[in-house]
């Protein structure tokens, strides 16, 4: 930063000022002082130049209002921004509380204790509470209305200043003996504060100051400190909170009467006075330093006593109140800013943000890109790219090289492009306190050393050339130097950070680069020179003062120097002419050092296209010169961001902050020097032969290209061409011979004002000459399709039909362009282009017009795979086979009945062209199915597919586990039933496919009895094929025979029960015979029942003690019957075995069945008696329905 004085308001009569304070939002000053003074002043900018803004802009008061009601001094002054109130007290204890009212201040409140002084007054961040402290102990808490919320008197303390903590939570109060106490917002005491900064001093201190920045406009680094406390005897400790156990220390070596920070807390200013060295005498100074206690800058101050210091709203202006005046001094930020590629880069903080949000500002298109940034320390731009240089986060370490060796780089440095993206990034151990770039290098130096890193900006790397940048570390393009050595050149500064941490007398304090010079300046003044891109040291030069801003012209021949107190000096580097005698014969010798000197500088800029041309900031004032003659000044505050073609870019970047998030183009101003104004005002008065003389005079690229243009107006073109010859512009020299070698005038004309891009006029004239075809050609050039279509459907007569199609088509990638899909495809339709067609009616998920468009198009069209890949895309999978079957990808079509889960679809495309890999791509889809547990997927994956065996193997297996777990029987049966119709299928299948091969040779018997054979010869599962329905029918009966039970047809369930003890591999023993005891006991078989007990006390699967439990049931019921079957029973039981062996059951009832005449199901293939299955609509078994 730099900061100058700038204006002087003198106080009436005298008076000496006590205190002074600025309104950071309406911009009011208030000043206190002796016999009651109380002003309140204000700056205007008032000027008709829209172009000045800023400090630029001349300010006067537009507000100078003497407010009376104080009688004693005026000590204390303070501002409610939020309310627009201004406080004060005087030496007698009165406070008044004042208000704006139709542009003056009122009286508003009035208080007076009577009993002791008002020493400090605070309002909190929002404004609502005023905490005020008085001299004998008594605090008083206020609400804006003015309502007091609590009082307090501190016993035995004597109060001095007083301050909130940002969230209002937290009181400190200072104490005349120095000390300092927490207390929270009721008043409680808290905690004394540990002020370590006071360490071995003696003697009475006490406080100059207590302020807490409250973070409004968001911190220069995350946890920042922004608690500064500061004592008459300049010792000072910043804190990040209240109770900060390591706070940063600063000894200012002064008599601190007044401290405050900036509006954004990135600037603390401590104003006081300093001895003069070896002198009693002492002068006013203030002291400039960061949150993190780095010293910044020093203004001196004229007067005897200074008493107090604000600052300014933005941050760029302070007021000091020095005996009786008020001096206004002008601040120089110093923003993270730079410009590359006609983009300006910025950065800033917000309140709701811990990162800078750095601004990539295009203003050619004025469009903004945005990139949040942690901890970033600076921003460095040249030609096309821009150096991000940041902290980096402990919580993401890099992956990089270094981590392999253990270390965790501190530092990082992001290359970025002009619009933000990042294209390479290094970490390094060394605080890039000081960065500066080339086309080809970045350096970055901390006090005691530099790297020097050679980027490459990838275009387009093959993968060998990708695989050299992977290892371009090991090839040394970066390197590290320690300011002590002298490095030769050689292939020495290899990556060792070690060496860059050995502490040095004379640190680095800047550094400039071209694309062949490196200057490195130091604390003493030295300045060391080496060479780029082998950094070799060829020289040193020693200037007066510590350098603070170097700059080299585009030849590298001559230095510009910016040293602390803002004073420019010059240096040429190499010998200019015969006179300067041998600079290089020793080496600490003082180079050339011209007698130019300018002070008050803070900002310069060489030219980019002339080695004796450079614009220089001087105050408010931009200076150009040109071999060191300075050119009438221009009033301006704006930071140069360019200097080329004898014009200056200037950016204001002070306005630009006040709303950071909308930039606008005023805010970039270009200046043009003398030479270009003098020539352009010659053309247009005098003429251009008298033009060309004075440019022939003074040469330059840019005047003869103004000249060549002047002349191509006037169609002067033997001029054009000599000034396009002076400016190596080809394409103006061949732009001339085509004018030459037109006959019409007109045409010359038209083609002129094409050339100047007045297309509008051209095209005009083109018309007039009835040149369609020139004016439509022009249009096409511009690629403004729209106009195109108008004149070629506006022409009389045919227009060229592939031209017509053409900007449909272009028109149709304008819409599309910007996804305007619905009028896109009404031009494309017109346009005849399919593949833009099909995009569009995918983008708009049309896909009925994608349906139309397939079928419109011819077999085997290239667009068809990229139609099937949509469909599929979106799941359609008859119309992606459709696509695909047109363009005789049958493989395709069936990976995608695959890949959509359409595998009957996909078996029957796959035997339809006969492809094999069918049933490979069925079994891993099962697999993977199956690994994922999803077996009831797999299942009707088999279905889908007719592979019924698997599935019904399957079906099985799910049966059983379910079996297993004792679900309900009900759910068991029917999965069982699943698996049997599963086997039913296949065996119909299999039966299908021979009749299929015996294509009607031989009879249905034969073939049938062939697919019997062949279902042996291929399965070996028996109990899957043989015997699918036991499982359905042991569960069936095992259902009906509870039921019967239930409904108290007692024999007819003991029958049924009885069926089950064929069935124990399916249903456990234990149950069964504990159904059948049940059953035979009900319907008094106690013989049955007899026999399934001991059944029951027989059985392995049961232990001792559950047997127990049956055999004392089995005592109780036999003690009162005798084990007999009335004789019913034992008929029924003896008639169930036939005489060709066992009778078929009846589903129904659980009867055998003796006739011969009974019911079968076509299905399952089971029997029923007639009479009962009559009352039935659907099997009982398979549920299949009756025919």
């Amino acid at each position: 930063m730099f900061i100058y004085l700038s204006k002087k308001i003198a106080i009436p009569n005298n008076i000496p000022l006590k205190c002074v304070s600025w309104n950071k939002d309406q911009g009011f000053i208030a000043c206190g002082g002796d016999d009651g003074l109380l002003r309140v002043l204000k700056l205007e900018i008032q000027t008709d130049d829209a172009k000045l803004k800023g400090l630029a802009a001349p300010s006067n008061l537009s507000m100078n209002q003497t407010l009376d009601g104080h009688s004693g001094a005026v000590q204390v002054v303070t501002w409610n921004e939020q309310h627009q109130k201004l406080t004060t007290s005087d030496q007698n204890g009165l406070i008044i509380v004042w208000m704006l009212y139709k542009g003056s201040w009122y009286e508003e409140m009035i208080n007076n204790r009577n009993k002791s002084v008002v020493r400090s007054m605070s309002w909190n961040a929002d404004g609502q509470k005023i905490c005020i402290v008085y001299e004998d102990g008594a605090v008083i808490v206020g609400s804006v209305d003015g309502n007091r919320i609590w009082g307090k008197e501190l016993k035995g303390i004597q109060l001095a200043h007083v301050a909130w903590s940002p969230d209002s939570k937290i009181l400190l109060f200072g104490m005349a003996n120095g000390e300092v106490h927490i207390y929270d917002n009721q008043g409680n005491f808290i905690v004394k504060m540990t002020i370590s900064c006071l360490s071995n001093v003696t003697g009475a201190v006490s406080i100059a100051g207590i302020h807490w920045y409250t973070g409004t406009e968001g911190y220069v680094e995350p946890d920042c400190p922004c608690l500064a406390i500061c004592f008459d005897n300049g010792r000072c400790q910043i804190m990040r909170y209240e109770n900060d156990e390591n706070p940063v220390y600063i000894d200012t070596l002064m008599s601190v009467v007044s401290i405050q920070w900036n509006h954004c807390g990135s600037v603390l200013a401590v104003a006081g006075s300093l001895k003069a060295a070896g002198l009693d005498k002492e002068f006013n100074v203030v002291q400039f330093y960061t949150p993190f206690g780095e010293h910044l800058r020093t203004l001196k101050v004229p007067g005897k006593q200074m008493t107090a210091v604000a600052w300014e709203g933005g941050g760029l202006r302070i007021g000091l109140a020095v005996d009786s005046y008020i001096y206004f001094a002008n601040i120089r930020p110093d923003y993270k800013w730079g410009y590359c590629c006609n983009t300006v880069v910025y950065a800033y903080t917000k309140s709701e943000r811990q990162e800078y949000c750095v601004v990539f500002w295009d203003t050619r298109n004025n469009d903004k890109f945005v990139k949040y940034v942690k901890s970033l320390m600076s921003i460095t731009t040249s030609a096309d790219f821009c150096i991000l240089a940041t902290k980096s986060d402990e919580n993401h370490p890099q992956e990089d090289a270094e981590v392999e060796s253990g270390r965790h780089s501190m530092y990082v440095l992001v290359l970025c492009n002009s619009i933000g993206t990042p294209l390479d990034s290094k970490y390094i151990d060394i605080d890039p306190l000081f960065v500066t770039m080339t086309k080809t290098h970045v350096i970055a130096a901390s006090k005691e050393a530099f790297y020097a890193w050679q980027y490459r900006v990838a275009k387009k790397l093959t993968a060998l050339e990708i695989n050299q940048v992977a290892r371009t570390r090991k090839e040394g393009r970066e390197r590290v130097y320690h300011i002590d050595s002298s490095p030769s050149g050689a292939n020495e500064g290899a990556l060792d950070f070690a060496k860059a941490f050995t502490a040095t007398r004379d640190p680095i304090c800047c550094v400039t680069a071209t694309d062949k010079t490196l200057i490195v300046g130091r604390e003493s003044g030295t300045l060391h020179r080496y060479s780029l891109p082998n950094v070799a040291l060829i020289q040193k030069y020693t200037v007066n003062n510590r350098a603070y801003h170097l700059s080299l012209n585009c030849n590298s021949s001559r230095l510009a120097i910016i040293d602390i107190s803002g004073v420019l000096t010059l240096l040429d580097l190499e010998a200019r002419g015969p006179s300067s005698g041998d600079a290089s014969g020793s080496q600490a010798s003082a180079g050339d050092p011209s007698k130019f000197e300018r002070k008050d500088v803070w900002d310069m800029k060489w030219a980019n296209d002339n080695p004796d041309l450079f614009a220089m900031m001087e105050k408010t004032r931009m200076y150009v010169f040109r071999n060191l003659d300075p050119e009438e000044p221009i009033q301006t505050s704006g930071y140069i961001c360019n200097f080329e073609d004898l014009e200056i870019k200037s950016v204001l970047l002070d306005e630009i902050m006040k709303d950071p998030e909308r930039p606008n183009k005023d805010l970039l101003i270009n200046f043009e020097i003398r030479s270009l104004r003098d020539s352009r005002a010659l053309i247009e008065k005098v003429g251009i032969e008298d033009a060309s003389q004075f440019i022939e005079d003074n040469p330059h690229p840019r005047l003869w290209r103004l000249l060549a243009e002047a002349a191509l107006q006037k169609l002067d073109l033997k001029m054009a061409e000599q000034a396009f010859v002076r400016c190596k512009d080809y394409q103006g020299i061949e732009f001339v011979k085509r004018l030459g070698n037109l006959q019409s005038e007109a045409m010359k004309q038209a083609e002129v004002a094409a050339y100047f891009s007045r297309f509008e006029e051209a095209e005009r004239m083109y018309l007039d000459m009835d040149r369609r075809d020139l004016a439509i050609n022009l249009r096409i050039k511009l690629g403004d399709w729209f106009r195109v279509l108008q004149l070629l459907k506006t022409g009389s007569g045919d227009c060229d039909d592939s031209l017509l199609e053409q900007a449909y088509n272009a028109i149709g990638d304008y819409f599309a362009d910007r996804q305007k899909w619905v009028n896109a495809v009404q031009y494309y339709n017109q346009g005849r282009n399919q593949e833009r067609l099909a995009e569009c009616y995918y983008m708009l998920e049309d896909y009925d017009g994608l349906e139309r468009l397939t079928s419109s198009l011819p077999e085997n069209h290239k667009l068809l795979l990229d139609i099937g890949q949509m469909f599929t895309t979106v799941g359609m999978c008859e119309q992606a086979v459709n696509a695909y079957l047109k363009c005789n990808q049958a493989k395709a079509a069936v990976d995608v009945c695959v890949h959509l889960n359409q595998w009957n679809k996909a078996v029957e495309l796959a035997k339809n062209h006969n492809m094999k890999e069918i049933k490979s791509l069925l079994a891993k889809y099962a697999s993977h199915l199956l690994e994922k547990n999803k077996t009831l997927d797999a299942v009707e994956l088999y279905r889908k597919a007719h592979h019924f065996l698997d599935a019904a193997k399957l079906m099985f297996k799910i049966a059983d586990e379910e079996a297993s777990k004792r679900t309900r029987p009900l759910r068991v049966k029917k999965l069982y039933v699943l698996a049997a119709l599963l086997v039913e299928n296949y065996h119909d299948q299999v039966k299908m496919s021979q009749q299929s091969k015996a294509k009607g040779k031989k009879s249905e018997a034969t073939s049938a009895l062939a697919g019997l054979l062949e279902e042996d010869a291929s399965t070996s599962d028996d109990r899957v094929v043989d015997n699918a329905w036991r499982g359905a029918e042991a569960y069936h009966f095992f259902l009906l025979a509870q039921r019967q039970l239930y409904e108290g047809y007692m024999e007819n369930a003991m029958r049924t029960a009885l069926q089950l003890r064929d069935y124990e591999d399916i249903i456990p023993a234990v149950e069964i015979y504990s159904l059948l005891a049940i059953c035979s006991s009900a319907s008094r078989a106690f013989s049955t029942c007899s026999r399934a007990f001991i059944k029951l006390e027989s059985l392995e699967s049961l232990e001792p003690e559950q047997r127990q439990p049956y055999e004392d049931l089995a005592l109780e019921i036999f003690t009162q019957h005798s084990p007999k079957d009335s004789n019913r029973t034992l008929d029924l039981e003896s008639t169930a075995e036939g005489v060709d062996g066992k009778l078929p059951t009846c589903i129904v009832t659980g009867r055998p069945i003796p006739e011969y005449q009974f019911w079968m199901c076509t299905v399952c293939k089971h029997c029923a008696l007639e009479e009962e299955i009559g009352k039935y609509r659907f099997c009982p078994l398979c549920h299949s329905p009756l025919t």
